[in-house]
């Protein structure tokens, strides 16, 4: 089994004074100050991440560009793989992003809106730097492709894009499946009714998307702990976890939930 991965992530926007800031919600809403991005990509790199995310959350809705001169300052602080995220529609982003300091380049709606944009990317720059991320929600009627059962109910997952504003109606399995097979090297899997609620990783969403692709898969939203993370890992196949509230508030290190999984013979770089 390959080592499992612990990513921390920030969702960062501009505050009312416009500056930089990070960010915490539930269901992608009402969001809360949570700290300066340079500042916790400083200490996540000594606290012992694997890799890193930086999510720039409004830029995709806004309709505006990546904050690059963050990027560069957070990318100074870390020697660990940066991934950043939001706003990016051209290959020409895909390179600035790249130059700004970030290892990879997670998309969502830059894809969906154009998918030969994975194409372009992947070839141009190396699958490994390619992050599609899918943001999706639960659907109960009979719209979608691929279906599950969830608390006996049959389920579908809807991607959305512009940070889970707008819905696409794209099944999230299908489009996974799709951006696999056009080059992304990895796929960032969110779960809007999981987001914030500390509640575990949306497994059946997570599973679904494994079973359906070669691409190593991040499990993300609804970390509330350790155990979340080692249910993701077994029940549904993830490859990496990523938290946000859990690490920025205190309520668990890396180390710990790094520890937890060693104790459970669960492959992970302590």
């Amino acid at each position: 089994m390959l080592t499992k991965r612990i990513i921390p992530c920030i969702d960062v926007d501009l505050d009312d004074d416009g500056d930089p800031a990070v960010y915490t919600g539930v269901h992608f809403e009402d969001l809360t100050y949570s700290g300066d991005p340079v500042e916790m990509a400083r200490a996540y790199n000594a606290a012992g991440a694997d890799e890193f995310v930086f999510l720039d959350i409004t830029a995709s809705a806004e309709g505006r560009a990546t904050m690059l001169d963050v990027v560069s300052r957070v990318a100074d602080e870390v020697f660990i793989p940066l991934t950043v995220g939001g706003g990016i529609r051209t290959r020409e982003d895909i390179k600035e992003t790249l130059r700004a300091g970030a290892d990879k380049v997670s998309i969502t709606t830059g894809a969906l809106e154009r998918p030969a944009l994975v194409d372009e990317g992947a070839a141009a720059f190396g699958s490994q730097c390619i992050v599609i991320s899918v943001d999706a929600r639960r659907r109960y009627d009979e719209a979608g492709e691929q279906y599950e059962r969830v608390d006996g109910e049959s389920v579908w997952f809807e991607c959305t894009k512009k940070g889970g504003r707008e819905g696409t109606g794209i099944d999230a399995v299908e489009w996974a499946r799709e951006a696999d097979s056009r080059g992304a090297g990895e796929l960032f899997v969110n779960s809007i009714d999981a987001d914030g609620t500390k509640d575990g990783y949306d497994v059946p969403l997570t599973r679904a998307v494994c079973e359906a692709v070669s691409t190593p898969v991040i499990a993300s939203s609804g970390c509330g702990g350790p155990e979340d993370a080692h249910e993701v890992f077994t029940a549904a196949g993830a490859d990496a976890a990523l938290a946000a509230s859990i690490f920025h508030f205190g309520e668990h290190s890396i180390r710990e939930v790094k520890e937890y999984l060693a104790e459970r013979d669960m492959p992970v770089r302590l």
